[in-house]
This record gives C-alpha cells, sequence and structure tokens, in this order.
C-alpha cells in the first residue's frame, strides 16, 4: 500500500484589494470633511433669534482689539485693514450680487469696529449681512 504525501495548503491573507481598501477609505475621509475659512476666535454674543445662512457666506471676524480677518467664503481669512474692507467687499459682490456676509464679531470687541465694517459693506452695496452669536439656551 502506497501513501500519497498530502500537500499542505500554503496559508496566505489576499493583499490585492488593500490598495481598493485604502482608496475608498481615502475619497470618503475627503469628501466629509469640512473646511472652514476662518478660524478666528471670538466669544460671541448671544441671541435668540436663529438666521440661516448659505455656507459659502463672506466671512468678516473682529477681535476684541479690533483686528479684522475677511475671507470670501471659498478662501482661508486674511487680516485686513478697516480701509481694505470696502475694497473686499466690491470685489466680492461683482461677482455675486446676492452674496451673503457674516460678521462674527467678539463679544466684547467695541461697537465702534463693528459699525465701521457694516458702514464699509454699506458702501459696497452688500444686502445681505448676518451677525454671527451663540444660541441662548431657552429653559
Amino acid at each position: 500500500m502506497r501513501l500519497r504525501r498530502q500537500v499542505r495548503p500554503v496559508s496566505y491573507i489576499p493583499t490585492a484589494s488593500m490598495a481598493d481598501i485604502a482608496f475608498l477609505l481615502l475619497v470618503f475621509f475627503l469628501v466629509t470633511t469640512t473646511i472652514t475659512v476662518d478660524r478666528t476666535n471670538v466669544g460671541l454674543p448671544t441671541s435668540m433669534e436663529r438666521t440661516e445662512v448659505p455656507k459659502d457666506a463672506a466671512v468678516i471676524a473682529i477681535e476684541e482689539g479690533g483686528v479684522i480677518h475677511f475671507s470670501d467664503g471659498k478662501a482661508q481669512s486674511h487680516v485686513l485693514n478697516l480701509n481694505d474692507v470696502l475694497l473686499a467687499a466690491a470685489f466680492v459682490m461683482e461677482k455675486n450680487s446676492l452674496k451673503w456676509f457674516v460678521i462674527k464679531a467678539d463679544g466684547n470687541a467695541r461697537y465702534q469696529y463693528i459699525d465701521q465694517v457694516m458702514e464699509q459693506l454699506r458702501q459696497a452695496r452688500v444686502r445681505n449681512i448676518a451677525m454671527l452669536t451663540q444660541q441662548e439656551e431657552v429653559g
């Protein structure tokens, strides 16, 4: 009686689809990541009212000391001089006359800064302006 030698199966982990899985994960995280155009930290005042603003709205952040950050809603924010707010807003309004502008002012910022920025926006003929606030707890 002759015994056949049994061939042992070779164990391996199939890695052909690993690149596909890594690519799909990469695409998933790129698509689901939200990108913020303005990262200026300010303590917002509170409000009871809520207004919906489009995500691509231009953002003007005013820090407590009066430093102004401007973003057109697509690019990262950059520091602007108060006199340059009019030029930047007018440039954005040339592209889209219905563009929303969000003023993100620190709760401790002097109203003088906010008023000057709003005056610059008025001169640039901005029609849609919203003030960013924290939602006040009702209870």
